[in-house]
């Protein structure tokens, strides 16, 4: 989009507490000219992983200056403390729970019906080009989609106009780039056949073949060998559109640049959704990221991702656009160190704290699950702070609504605008979150937390899960490390949390099932 001038009116109608009173008329008195709005999202960046919020051993000076530059919140929130349910949620504005949303494997179907509400369909209707870069991990085409054909539905049936995506995870099959719904570089005599569970004849295995890995399976990750690294199911043939996993990053990113250079040309805005895959496993930095932290590949990888978001600012700056541009950048679940591959990321962990002092990690229904890095930046309009407002990804579809002044509504997303702009320190009251099935209910300073059966720690993993035998409360504003359960002191406080908590979530919240790794 071309450089315009943002009228200050929503700054002006923001101030105080009227904003608050009446979201409706911010939105109805402010949009004339919109803005551009790129959603950075990375995959298992944790809380204390940027230098802003403590990191060791590892520089991040670009992630740092988004912070500095604009809002740094303390308390920003993924839905889940895994990728697929806190990625549905952040797109739709609706709890994954609401939709039994799991860790996806890579042949799965869509998981978001095309007659949904989407953040990017609203904006689209809102007159936004639209477009998604990066991971995509919400499932694709049908049971029985044929990867060889144009696969239906995909990220453009929901929403986008453009999508140049890897349908699940790097260390999942199928390793190939897809583009508005087909396979890239795909030849058609080397079809491609995926399978996650049983391995095709005459192919190897990271199982039965590791002497022909260059990276080591720890648990889960030993099926189809692809570039040297066993993954999770098996992949059979497309060997001319398998991507090259150390330059992964190069090449994402050169497809935002592009897509900023030529969209900021044009007279519409863009919304581009930008989903990272570091520091996902497998961690494969380029070689001239190797060596760049103490950390060892997982330090490595968040250097190469904070250099992509360095060349993502000066093509930003170069285009002329950077003052009306909104960024938010988050992660979608908390970090983990050894998530099935040996890497040295337990080994070269030395005084780094991925949780910035928070409990638990992925997978954990403790808060450095879902207790994650989250900015906004938008240069002359959010003035440099820290804020303690509770908002959440979610939220991102009801506050760019008024932003842009959409009366389209989603299902549990609250309009947390002035706070994502700065012109107020309050966010949602209370957030519901999720891990693996199991939810707790944070409102305040406090978190509760239902007794559930299963075990304390994966052991695969080393992180606490947050099963507990009986109830907790947490009160996180003066123990973030969630070592004092309260509850018992408490116990008018937790009636009304409980009750406040089966109201909105059901009776049936005990209805789980077990974290198991593939």
């Amino acid at each position: 989009m071309k450089k315009i001038i943002f009228p200050l009116l929503i700054v002006m109608a923001c101030l105080g507490t009227s904003c608050q009173k009446n979201q409706t008329n911010s939105s109805e008195e402010s949009i004339t000219q919109k803005p551009n709005i790129i959603f950075i999202y990375l995959d298992d960046l944790g809380y204390g992983d940027l230098g802003v919020n403590g990191a060791k051993g590892v520089e991040t000076p670009h992630f740092d200056a988004l912070a500095n530059g604009g809002i740094n919140f303390t308390n920003g929130y993924a839905s889940s403390a895994t990728c697929t349910p806190s990625r549905y949620a952040a797109f739709t504005g609706q709890y994954p729970w609401r939709k039994n949303a799991k860790i996806l494997p890579g042949s799965a179907p869509m998981l978001i019906d095309t007659t949904q509400v989407t953040l990017a369909g609203m904006l689209k209707e809102s007159g936004y080009n639209t477009a998604i870069i990066g991971k995509w991990h919400l499932g694709l085409g049908t049971h029985d989609k044929n990867w060889n054909e144009h696969i239906y539905p995909n990220p453009n049936d929901v929403g986008y106009h453009h999508s140049y995506i890897m349908a699940a995870t790097q260390d999942r099959v199928p390793t190939v780039y897809i583009e508005d719904g087909d396979v890239v570089g795909l030849d058609p005599n080397d079809p491609i056949e995926i399978d996650y569970d049983n391995n095709f004849p005459g192919q190897t295995s990271g199982k039965e073949n590791p002497e022909l890995t260059t990276m080591k399976w720890h648990h889960g990750h030993n099926s189809s060998i692809i570039n040297g690294i066993p993954r999770i199911g098996f992949m059979k043939g497309g060997k001319s559109a398998i991507w090259s996993d150390v330059d992964m990053a190069d090449h994402f990113l050169g497809k935002v640049k592009n897509y900023i250079t030529e969209k900021s040309k044009e007279d519409k805005p863009f919304f581009l959704t930008y989903t990272m895959q570091q520091p996902h496993v497998p961690r494969t930095p380029h070689p001239r990221f190797v060596g760049k932290s103490t950390l060892g590949p997982r330090g490595d990888v968040i250097a190469e991702a904070d250099w992509c978001i360095g060349e993502l600012m000066k093509t930003i700056r170069e285009a002329g656009i950077e003052e009306n541009t909104l960024i938010v950048l988050s992660s979608d679940n908390g970090p983990v160190l050894n998530d099935g591959y040996y890497d040295d990321a337990v080994e070269k962990l030395g005084d780094h704290d991925p949780n910035g002092g928070l409990r638990g990690g992925k997978y954990s229904l403790y808060d450095a699950g879902t207790h994650v890095p989250f900015i906004t930046y938008w240069k002359g309009k959010i003035q440099p702070s820290t804020s303690n407002a509770l908002v959440c990804q979610m939220d991102l579809f009801a506050s760019l609504a008024d932003l842009v002044g959409s009366k389209m509504k989603s299902q549990d997303s609250e309009n947390v605008l002035p706070a994502l702009l700065g012109t107020s320190k309050e966010g949602r009251s209370s957030l519901i979150l999720e891990a693996t099935t199991r939810t707790s209910y944070r409102k305040g300073d406090y978190v509760l937390m239902p007794a559930y059966e299963g075990p304390k720690v994966n052991t695969e993993v080393n992180i606490e899960l947050g099963n507990l035998n009986e109830l907790a409360l947490f009160n996180l504003k003066e123990d973030p490390a969630q070592t004092k359960n309260i509850a018992k002191e408490n116990p008018e406080l937790v009636q009304q949390l409980l009750k406040e908590f089966i109201s909105k979530r059901g009776k049936d919240y005990k209805k789980t099932s077990q974290l198991e790794l593939k």
